[in-house]
């Protein structure tokens, strides 16, 4: 697999608890009534989307495992970020899109767009060396990649497959064959070495019992590198760019022992918790999709689509939706609507736009005092890694690593778009946020390690005009065109325009939120 790097990943990451630093504010005008920005022509009306293949989901453009899945209409559930104790949350990583919305009283919550896959509960395989926490920083020029689980064994690493953390990984010297640095891989498989210029060859110890898949199965960006004997890969020449492409498939052994029941993650996702106006909008974007919350207020459940409530339990930050009953809503559902419903909007591609951005290796997020988050770039991975603090007095700002409850996985997302709309205060603890049809505002994308000053959209085009039908929120450049997304995973922070947005270091980029007046 080839992964073209652009950027490095820094080894922490503080957010500064001080008070909120002076900033330039993203300027996006506030009329809710009318588009927050003019787009340049042409205007998405005009902009062809492409034809996705029937296997690929237009939420992440990547191949799905079960093509089936994308006949199913999206899930939307209302996931609490607050208090704490809802953290680390079930199944954020497996949803191609997850919008954080501010919901007053310095919190936020996420709507999460699953479609294409179900959450699953995961105990990871290891291999047998210690899983790499920390994070890879670049000193040099960088060979690395992935060990995958090769779950059907065809030697070709597809999308939905995970990756295998602990197994050792060596660097050797390719005319002495003598180790020069040692690894391992991560909770996600991936590892990487800082290498001056030379000749190398990586070496990966095959845990006990188990196997590596074919090499060299078919193409080269896919296929597994190492030697099905040896787990050493060819030779390569390292001179002046790094080489993202040294991966090696495994094949466990045919009996594994039974984990204890105590180590397998409940199958369920959460914690959801209750409606927001804001929902009305984000549902519109995904036809037919079923929204699930856990109930509303009078004054907001009033304009909620209803498709399917849950308890409101406050233990713990809401209720747990049981996978099960998660999917049975799903075909329920399904067979209600159909599957006529169109979710192309935007584009994908690995290779960054080719408008110039600008470096960002860290994101940092205050809402609150007790409400700090980011996200750091890894090279590795091309993607950003979350964390969060813990909302305590003592830790605000510290912020640690963000998992998955289902995989116990960090969460990586490959995109991360800020947008900028209108927040109008219907009550100090309700906001109506403006994401309906016809609007138009200021966004920025970071992706590969860059920021992108975007456009979002919600403007209908002729078709939708016509028929009535609605597709998912665009991202435009500044020439009003679709702006590639990188495949994979977006996460969305929904910011008000008075939100700043600062560069304090060279590549380190502060958002600081700015509540409307009147909220409390």
């Amino acid at each position: 697999m080839k992964y073209p790097l652009l950027c490095f990943l820094l080894s922490t990451i503080l957010l500064a608890s001080c008070a909120p630093s002076t900033g330039v504010p993203v300027q996006t005008p506030t009329e809710s009534s009318t588009p927050t920005a003019a787009l340049p022509s042409p205007t998405p009306s005009k902009t062809p989307l492409p034809e996705f293949p029937a296997a690929v989901n237009p939420l992440t453009g990547l191949a799905v495992e079960d093509p089936g899945l994308l006949d199913i209409p999206a899930l939307l559930i209302s996931i609490s970020h607050f208090p704490a104790t809802a953290r680390p949350q079930a199944g954020l990583s497996f949803a191609p899109f997850v919008y954080e919305i501010y919901i007053t009283e310095g919190a936020t919550r996420f709507l999460t767009v699953f479609y294409g896959e179900y959450p699953t509960p995961e105990v990871p395989l290891t291999g047998d060396c210690i899983v790499r926490g920390e994070p890879f920083t670049r000193t040099g020029i960088i060979l690395g990649n992935r060990v995958w689980l090769d779950k059907n064994a065809n030697g070709q690493y597809e999308a939905w497959e995970v990756g295998v953390g602990g197994v050792c990984v060596n660097l050797l010297d390719a005319a002495t064959g003598e180790t020069v640095q040692q690894t391992t891989s991560d909770s996600n498989g991936f590892y990487g070495f800082n290498a001056l210029p030379g000749e190398y060859v990586i070496e990966f110890v095959k845990p006990r019992g188990w196997t590596f898949t074919a090499q060299d199965a078919d193409d080269d960006q896919t296929d597994s590198d190492a030697d099905a004997s040896t787990g050493r890969t060819g030779q390569t020449s390292v001179l002046d760019a790094d080489d993202l492409s040294l991966d090696a498939g495994l094949i466990p052994p045919p009996k594994l022992p039974t984990p204890e029941p105590e180590s397998v993650p409940r199958a369920w996702v959460g914690p959801v918790r209750s409606g927001r106006l804001i929902y009305a909008d984000l549902a519109a974007f995904y036809e037919k999709s079923c929204l699930i919350y856990a109930y509303a207020s009078e004054e907001v459940l009033v304009h909620l689509p209803k498709c399917a409530f849950v308890e409101h339990l406050i233990s713990g930050g809401g209720y747990m939706l049981e996978r099960d009953r998660m999917i049975a809503i799903a075909e329920d559902h399904a067979r209600e609507q159909g599957s006529d419903f169109n979710y192309v909007s935007n584009i994908y591609d690995e290779t960054p736009p080719a408008a110039p951005g600008l470096p960002a290796l860290q994101i940092k997020l205050y809402f609150a005092w007790q409400h700090q988050s980011g996200w750091a770039y890894d090279p590795l991975y091309q993607s950003w890694h979350r964390y969060v603090d813990d909302s305590t007095k003592g830790n605000a700002g510290i912020l640690h690593a963000e998992v998955d409850r289902l995989t116990g996985r960090q969460l990586h997302f490959e995109n991360i778009v800020l947008l900028f709309t209108t927040h109008d205060v219907v009550s100090p603890t309700n906001l109506d946020i403006h994401l309906e049809a016809n609007l138009t505002g200021r966004a920025i994308l970071f992706r590969d390690g860059q920021k992108y000053d975007i456009f979002w959209s919600t403007l209908l085009d002729e078709g939708e005009k016509s028929s009535g039908r609605r597709h998912p929120i665009q991202f435009l450049d500044q020439d009003g065109y679709p702006i590639a997304l990188r495949p994979g995973h977006t996460w969305v922070t929904v910011l008000t325009p008075d939100t700043t947005v600062e560069e304090t270091s060279p590549g380190v980029w502060q958002v600081r939120f700015v509540q409307p007046p009147g909220a409390k």
